[in-house]
């Protein structure tokens, strides 16, 4: 009979003790809500967005920023005092694309992957940049990748697809924001593929453009389109492991954003900026690539951070991601317990752009042999000279070159933003092994991605937070 008392005791301890922490957890969130509502609206608010940047690409930068560069300080974000996670499903997938995603992150409405702006039944929902630009606010939105790709789209457009990108770019000429930049317009030329009216549509609505920071220099008007310098013919900004010479980079254009803000005299302003990079990382598998990314997305960060010092009590700074993508690990069967990213230092070019210079090879007259593609590796993956490549690992790289540049070329595997031969796939696959870094996939996963949040109203979003929550959350912050 004892043991029968002392089994039920325990049992309603266990049940009291859940109780009792469920309370305490209500009790919290109501007083996080209460200090979130409490406080002044804030004037200025920064939405950082890292596509396709799930909790191990921010790790990863952050086991860089500690093992590699020898920071004992980690990184802006994980700086802040609000640290939480999100969950990213979309309306018709737990696992989304980055237009449902754009579409929930900025209008707080779940849709279909592929829908931007509009809800799965194709009803055109607002974002919350929209709104605050209707009440007063300057609005300027930079991304790393096309000004009319998902995200940045999801904050001014409404269409069924994504892929609309003549409707999208009018939509953009129209929004009258004070500031857009990214690579460039897809949707300038018609099926024929010659030139249409798009850009007349944004110099009719009184956008001047700039291709490039020289050319911003010179345009006064207090709307602008950023593009890419005309030398740049790529459908991103460039990656920065690529050291692009002329190319913009993402901190040099949240600067030059914040100072058309200030230009145009704004005491109020959202801001968003998306690391679209992060994103192509990703979908290449390329883990050296990737962490550059996040860390030139930190450098990013850390302009606003420094306004946010100078407007302590006036600013609000909110960093997320779309979703994640290529189920990124820390940690593979090669290396153990370890990682080695020390090595990410020796890689001097993105999976994609070597991936191009193998395309480059083989459209070539030159014959390439086995010693030229030997010399390129050392010189831009370190391999033999810093990187370890073994004896095996060195003959099935030699074997698979001859294969694919002096036989018959094997399919390519082709991804979102590229393809890549097995030559390319095993050379990237090396250098994962020795780094420790592996993925599960090309495409997007549906884990969960980081919240961090600092400033006004940063503790409202510090319970689990849904993507859909995010923009709510603002609203009740700056809500009249």
């Amino acid at each position: 009979m004892a043991s029968r008392r002392e089994g039920a005791f325990s049992i309603l301890h266990s049940q009291f003790s859940i109780f009792i922490m469920r309370i305490a957890s209500f009790l919290l969130s109501l007083c996080v809500a209460a200090a979130a509502y409490g406080a002044e609206a804030p004037k200025y608010i920064f939405y950082f967005i890292g596509d396709g940047m799930g909790m191990a690409q921010a790790l990863s930068a952050q086991v860089y920023n500690r093992t590699v560069l020898g920071n004992d300080e980690p990184i802006v974000m994980m700086r802040f005092p609000v640290a939480s996670q999100s969950t990213t499903h979309s309306a018709s997938s737990p696992v989304t694309d980055s237009a449902a995603a754009g579409t929930a992150l900025a209008t707080g409405h779940k849709t279909n992957n592929g829908m931007l702006g509009m809800t799965p039944d194709s009803t055109a929902v607002v974002s919350v940049a929209k709104e605050l630009f209707d009440r007063g606010y300057g609005v300027a939105l930079v991304t790393s990748v096309p000004p009319d790709d998902a995200t940045p789209g999801a904050f001014y457009a409404h269409v069924p697809s994504r892929s609309m990108y003549y409707e999208i770019g009018r939509q953009a000429a129209e929004s009258g924001y004070d500031f857009i930049a990214g690579s460039n317009l897809r949707g300038t030329k018609g099926k024929d593929g010659k030139p249409n009216d798009l850009i007349d549509k944004f110099k009719a609505n009184g956008v001047e453009i700039a291709y490039g920071l020289d050319q911003l220099k010179d345009k006064t008007s207090s709307r602008v389109l950023l593009l890419n310098p005309e030398s740049i013919d790529m459908g991103q900004i460039n990656f920065t492991i690529d050291s692009v010479q002329g190319a913009m980079t993402l901190p040099e254009m949240t600067v030059a954003a914040l100072n058309q803000l200030k230009r145009n005299g704004r005491d109020r302003f959202f801001m968003m900026v998306e690391g679209g990079n992060i994103d192509y990382g990703g979908h290449a598998n390329d883990g050296g690539t990737i962490v550059k990314e996040v860390l030139n997305f930190n450098q990013a960060l850390q302009h606003a951070y420094d306004f946010y010092l100078e407007h302590p009590d006036e600013t609000l700074i909110l960093v997320t991601a779309d979703h994640e993508t290529g189920g990124m690990g820390l940690g593979n069967n090669r290396v153990g317990y370890d990682l080695h990213l020390e090595y990410i230092d020796y890689q001097k070019i993105s999976k994609d752009r070597f991936a191009d210079y193998c395309r480059a090879m083989r459209r070539s007259r030159r014959i390439f042999d086995w010693p030229d593609m030997k010399e390129f590796l050392e010189e831009n993956m370190g391999f033999w000279r810093g990187v370890p490549v073994t004896e095996e690992q060195e003959a099935e790289l030699q074997a698979e070159f001859e294969r694919c540049f002096k036989g018959d070329m094997p399919k390519d595997h082709k991804t979102l933003y590229n393809s890549f031969n097995t030559f390319t796939e095993m050379v990237y696959d090396i250098m994962d092994g020795v780094t420790g870094l592996g993925f599960t996939t090309n495409g997007h996963s549906g884990g969960f991605v980081p919240v961090y949040a600092v400033g006004v109203g940063a503790e409202l979003f510090a319970p689990l937070n849904d993507n859909t929550q995010l923009p709510e959350k603002i609203r009740e912050l700056v809500k009249e």
